[in-house]
């Protein structure tokens, strides 16, 4: 079984979680894979967004409880869970939503940086009615994607929400009719892939640093010595696209 499946799609690598009779539970076999899936984003120059969606109408239901009782684990290393929750990706990543995004689904999701979602997807941190905390980055980046007290909503009833509430909440850029998450998100992996891959990575860089003015400065300093901004410039006054080469 190809638990994780990966297909090239123009600028995009397209990350399939393949679990379909589990929702695509997270267990040890998928985040390995999906660790090397996105491995594979980050050391390809030609690709320069990911776009991450589940199989059989599900994005995910989050960490495998089965597989968790028999002593698997679905975290790798310092990455968190499925190599993914706590990865510090230089490349932009999409979460396109189908179906159940709930636990673990839902934290991955928040990994991403951009998420598109179907009109009926079901985003949830079910954690507490089990006893658990959302400890994949939930009650860490919820709060700080939503409103206060509407985050604490979530966590503390561990009731879902649907994409259309998800998408007012403003944790989905996209709010899509089903089945169309996937094809969506791609369309967006294409508008940014049209931007200078360097200048995307230090945008990244800024905004998950705990000192963000001081790496803004650091990261735009950098940029201008690059061979990238002087493409730019130039392709801008010769009224022509630029043609980046990542240097």
């Amino acid at each position: 079984m190809s638990e994780v499946r990966t297909e090239r799609v123009g600028s995009a690598l397209l990350i399939t979680i393949d679990r379909p009779e589990a929702r695509n539970a997270v267990n040890a076999a998928v985040a390995t894979k999906l660790a090397a899936a996105l491995d594979e984003l980050e050391a390809t120059p030609e690709l320069r967004v990911g776009v991450l969606t589940g199989a059989g109408g599900s994005f995910s239901a989050g960490m495998d409880l089965k597989a968790a009782l028999k002593g698997e684990s679905p975290v790798v290393g310092d990455r968190g869970l499925g190599g993914l929750t706590e990865a510090e990706l230089t490349k932009p990543l999409i979460a396109a939503v189908e179906g159940f995004a709930l636990g673990g689904g839902f934290e991955m999701a928040l990994g991403c940086d951009l998420i598109v979602a179907a009109e009926d997807a079901r985003f949830g941190l079910p954690e507490v009615k089990r006893g658990l905390i959302a400890a994949a980055g939930g009650v860490v980046r919820l709060p700080q994607r939503i409103p206060h007290h509407l985050a604490m909503e979530i966590l503390l009833t561990g009731e879902p929400i649907d994409g259309r509430r998800a998408g007012t909440l403003g944790i989905a850029n996209r709010v899509v009719p089903n089945g169309e998450a996937a094809a969506i998100a791609l369309q967006l992996a294409e508008q940014i892939a049209l931007n200078a891959p360097l200048a995307l990575a230090a945008v990244k860089k800024v905004v998950r640093s705990a000192d963000p003015w001081a790496a803004q400065r650091t990261e735009s300093a950098k940029l201008m010595t690059t061979a990238d901004v002087r493409e730019g410039m130039t392709a801008f006054a010769e009224r022509r696209a630029p043609r980046w080469t990542g240097r």
